[in-house]
């Protein structure tokens, strides 16, 4: 019998050495790849080379169906599944000699993509205004919302910036984004200006209770790095002061960074490059936000965009 599991732990390694996912992709994998092999030593199946078409078939109609996983699964948590399996029967025909691929032929459901949601720029400046400048914590908050929003950053990314990343007198960040992937990213000068007065009036007073400095830029009150959980309070209760209807969360304030820039004529390619993204079709859905609010703009303004009631 085949040693499924050395199998799977030398794919998760050329995986890793490829760099062509990041640690949450390859915990992913490992958990549908196992519960899959879980699945042929059940029906005790001792080698890759024994499964067939109709062993995928019935994996996958009972893994959609959530006899194997407990509960129904969606399109995209099935549409993953799948795509795991078939990366890891590359890697065994590719490294370990394994002949057959039963399962290319099998496609994943199609999945909808929900467009991303955004705060208008009003409700941005709103928000970013809430603050009041003469306390250092609300200096230290605002700051890291006006970056992200400057940047386009994700929770993660603003968290770890360093002090030594941040160029104010050129006015840019270097930003190290997934798979380390590093990328400078230019921001306006009133950001530069908060950010200084950050440096100036806020830091050096939590840095204090501190005994070193560590070099990250945001730290909390104790002078301990800022967390990304820290980071969605402050963004949720900026919302709340600000009155807005809609639950602001950091990711929310990164859609918005991409839509405001589109709406204003920016290029795709330069916000993909700006976002950190590695293909545009990533960067495309944010083309969909303005298209699909323009849409609505002309439904409730135009005479005809009312058909329906118009009798037409």
């Amino acid at each position: 019998m085949e040693d499924f599991e050395y199998s799977l732990d030398r794919f998760l390694e050329v995986l890793s050495l490829e760099k062509t996912g990041s640690r949450d992709t390859e915990d992913a994998y490992r958990r549908d790849i196992s519960r899959f092999l879980d699945y042929l030593k059940e029906e005790k199946i001792r080698s890759f080379e024994d499964v067939g078409r109709d062993t995928i078939s019935e994996y996958i109609t009972d893994l959609r169906s959530g006899n194997i996983s407990g509960s129904e699964l969606s399109n995209a948590s099935f549409s993953r599944a799948l795509s795991a399996i078939k990366s890891f029967w590359r890697y065994l025909n590719l490294h370990e000699g394994v002949e057959n691929n039963p399962v290319q032929i099998f496609k994943g459901a199609k999945v909808k993509r929900h467009l991303p949601d955004y705060l208008t720029f009003e409700q941005m400046e709103s928000m970013l205004h809430t603050f009041d400048l003469s306390k250092p914590a609300d200096i230290r908050d605002r700051c890291i919302l006006e970056t992200m929003y400057a940047c386009g950053l994700r929770v993660s990314e603003c968290a770890g910036i360093r002090k030594a990343d941040v160029r104010l007198k050129e006015e840019y960040l270097s930003v190290m984004g997934k798979e380390s992937k590093e990328r400078l990213v230019p921001f306006y000068h009133r950001c530069a200006q908060l950010i200084e007065l950050y440096l100036n009036k806020a830091r050096p007073l939590f840095m204090a209770k501190c005994e070193e400095d560590h070099g990250i830029l945001f730290v909390n009150q104790k002078g301990k790095p800022i967390t990304p959980r820290s980071i969605q309070l402050i963004a949720e209760k900026a919302g709340v002061n600000a009155g807005l209807a809609v639950h602001v969360h950091p990711h929310m304030i990164r859609h918005s960074f991409a839509t405001h820039l589109l709406d204003n004529g920016a290029d795709l390619r330069i916000v993909q490059e700006l976002l950190g993204h590695e293909n545009l079709s990533t960067t495309q859905i944010y083309t969909h936000v303005t298209q699909d609010r323009l849409q609505k703009v002309v439904a409730s303004a135009h005479p005809h965009g009312h058909p329906k009631e118009n009798g037409q």
